[in-house]
């Protein structure tokens, strides 16, 4: 509009004085409306042309996959990289039966573009979620879980599968992918075969073959296609080697930005991992034949806040023994320094890891050579083993005949077999380092509950933790990659702080809001650590004159004398009336075996009069597989005894209790 008066202009130049006067006044006038009027107003346009843009060029999901011809796309939700593996497995099947898949993370993409998948002929959408903690979501599938509950989209025409990832000890035990699975068929799209349930307390892998072996023959039905019969390696990577590359271009160890590690930015996450100093790194137990250690991360300076219950999750390195064994086994120089290619070019993952790096980088801080390999891993491998029976065998492990499961269980996960412990045992087995190093799934963040509360402790973050040390069926000792490497991050005084890259993750797993609400804690072993936060958190609100409810801990251990964690911290807390009970079981002091379960029975009117009367939020912590269970089951007994309840009606009360949360579980299994 300001232009208006010019377009005037030129059309009847001939005005007089007061003509251009009047003019100049209404644009003055017109000027100040616009100008001042206006101006608290954004111009909302710019943005949503910007946001359009944006969505085409870079989160559309179906443009990209019109555009390299792709008609599978999975999904996956994933925290520790495992329904990642299995979401790339899937979409590398796709063209054994003619067909073309893309794995896509779905934080990456617009997910309400997923009623456009019947745009795609023969199209098929395929989701690999994972249940993390209590029935949450991973972090990179929040967003399209909250999508998924706000929407109201129409679905029609859209086909789906979803495999699930979980752990059966859990009390919602894949709740993510059976969440996903029945959402998206109220929304209208067609489920094209059942819902995969894979369960990590028994053989996740072999669930998930088991399913994959039904679910491609019921897509070619489905379909009406064939299986092509090409059952050759495919290729996702190509190999790189750099022989004049400047050193600050490669990758040391970073997990996102190249130099990241040199130069410190914040905001720290999973992506941009603070490089915490170790400030305290001490043994715990004072006997015994573990190593139970606390560790305090010193976190100044970093911005980074934490509440008590909050996990750390921290980014180990590989042992250099194992790493150094590789390269010996497999007779290449390490030091080189490569790059690995996606060959489909569109694909948003460039690399398996950061690129470039050398093997050694990758075989230290990228790559998971501890765990035992997957069945894929032993499928793509086989090729390379020159001595029919070994090729036979390994082919054999990654069938789905049973035969082939039970030699898997046995061969490789009883005996506990990493990859380098296969390369030594099949010496005809020499595959190419850069294959091996496509297909070895990445190195994790491993998650501990912090021992600490930010009140008391805002710049330092507490670790307890064993150290996991073990000898295998093959006379092999294994140790745990990330307890063995914190063990030997000692403080120095040299000048070289050792230092340890961490981030936070929040956690559900909260003290009451209000401090006058009781709360029973009941973690054994380890288990204590987000309680020493707990603990340190209600003595501070009392200091500050805070009425605070009764702090009850029940604690386990297996000798009083050997492994009592934190025992001189937690007398004190007793003696100064910040716990208002602490009940101690030593689980091998006697003949008789007294776990924290006995003694929440042994005191259940106490118990009963907390939960039942008073209000008390109960935590739970440790392991889940036995403890966790056991102690649900000794609630449901006081529950049923001194409530006057029935079994089902006392299940009925704990569970109502969880939905409310006041009875909340950090478990592990």
């Amino acid at each position: 509009m300001a232009d208006t008066p010019e377009l005037m202009d030129e059309d009847e130049p001939f005005f007089s004085n007061l003509d251009i006067l009047l003019f100049s006044l209404i644009a003055g006038l017109l000027v100040y409306w616009l100008v001042f009027r206006k101006k608290v107003e954004p111009i909302p346009e710019f943005k949503k042309l910007e946001s359009v843009a944006q969505t085409t060029r870079e989160t559309s999901f179906i443009d990209k996959m019109k555009k390299t011809g792709k008609n599978i796309v999975v999904f996956y939700g994933s925290q520790t990289g495992t329904a990642e593996e299995f979401s790339n497995r899937l979409s590398k099947d796709a063209h054994r039966y003619g067909m073309k898949g893309m794995s896509a993370d779905p934080e990456e993409y617009d997910m309400s573009e997923l009623s456009r998948l019947p745009e795609i002929e023969n199209s098929l959408a395929i989701f690999c979620m994972a249940t993390y903690g209590e029935g949450d979501p991973t972090d990179n599938s929040q967003d399209f879980y909250d999508w998924l509950q706000e929407g109201d989209a129409d679905f029609t025409g859209v086909k789906y599968t979803v495999f699930s990832l979980g752990n059966k000890t859990y009390e919602h035990y894949n709740a993510m992918g059976k969440y996903v699975d029945k959402r998206l068929a109220e929304l209208g799209a067609q489920r094209i075969f059942d819902l995969g349930m894979g369960d990590d307390d028994g053989n996740l892998e072999e669930d998930f073959v088991s399913w994959r072996e039904q679910f491609w023959p019921a897509v070619c039905e489905h379909f009406g296609v064939e299986a092509t019969g090409e059952e050759s390696s495919i290729r996702q990577y190509e190999l790189k080697v750099h022989s004049d590359l400047n050193m600050n271009k490669i990758y040391t160890g970073e997990v996102g930005r190249l130099k990241s590690f040199e130069n410190q930015k914040p905001p720290f996450d999973s992506k941009n991992p603070f490089l915490a100093p170790v400030s305290v790194n001490r043994k715990l137990n004072k006997a015994g034949d573990r190593h139970l250690m606390h560790l305090e991360l010193d976190i100044t300076g970093s911005k980074i806040r934490y509440e008590s219950g909050d996990h750390v999750a921290v980014y180990p390195i590989n042992d250099s023994v194992i790493v150094n064994r590789i390269g010996e086994v497999l007779g290449v120089d390490l030091d080189t320094v490569i790059s690995l290619n996606n060959l489909d070019e569109e694909s948003n993952k460039k690399h398996p890891f950061p690129c470039p790096s050398t093997y050694r980088t990758a075989l230290t801080h990228y790559l998971d050579i501890t765990n035992p390999p997957r069945t894929n891993v032993l499928y793509e491998l086989a090729q390379y083993a020159t001595e029919p029976k070994e090729q036979e065998n390994m082919r054999k492990m990654a069938s789905s005949s049973p035969e082939g499961k039970a030699l898997y269980q046995s061969w490789v996960l009883d005996s506990c077999r990493n990859i380098l412990a296969i390369l030594e045992d099949l010496p005809s087995l020499r595959p190419p380092i850069d294959h091996l190093c496509e297909l070895l799934p990445r190195l994790q963040a491993r998650y501990y509950s912090i021992a600490s509360s930010s009140k008391v402790h805002p710049n330092s973050i507490h670790i307890c933790a064993v150290v996991v040390e073990y000898e295998t069926k093959t006379g092999r000792v294994n140790k745990g990659v990330t307890t063995n490497w914190l063990k030997s991050k000692m403080p120095t005084d040299n000048g070289h702080k050792a230092t340890v890259p961490m981030y936070i993750r929040k956690s559900q797993f909260r003290l009451p809001f209000k401090s006058t609400n009781p709360v029973i804690m009941v973690g054994p072993g380890t288990g204590i650590a987000p309680f020493m936060g707990f603990v340190q958190e209600r003595g501070w609100l009392k200091e500050q004159g805070k009425e605070v409810g009764e702090t009850v801990l029940y604690y386990g251990c297996r000798h009083k004398n050997e492994d009592f964690l934190y025992q001189e911290e937690l007398e004190e807390f007793e003696k100064t009336g910040v716990l208002t009970a602490l009940n101690v079981a030593f689980s091998r002091d006697q003949a008789e075996k007294v776990y924290v379960q006995h003694l929440l029975k042994k005191s259940k009117e106490a118990v009963w009069r907390l939960v039942h009367t008073d209000n008390a939020h109960i935590y739970i912590c440790g392991d889940a597989r036995n403890m966790a269970r056991d102690v649900q089951n000794a609630f449901y007994e006081i529950a049923e005894e001194l409530g006057g309840l029935s079994r089902a009606q006392a299940v009925d009360y704990i569970k109502k209790l969880m939905t409310k949360g006041r009875y909340s579980q950090d478990v592990w299994s």
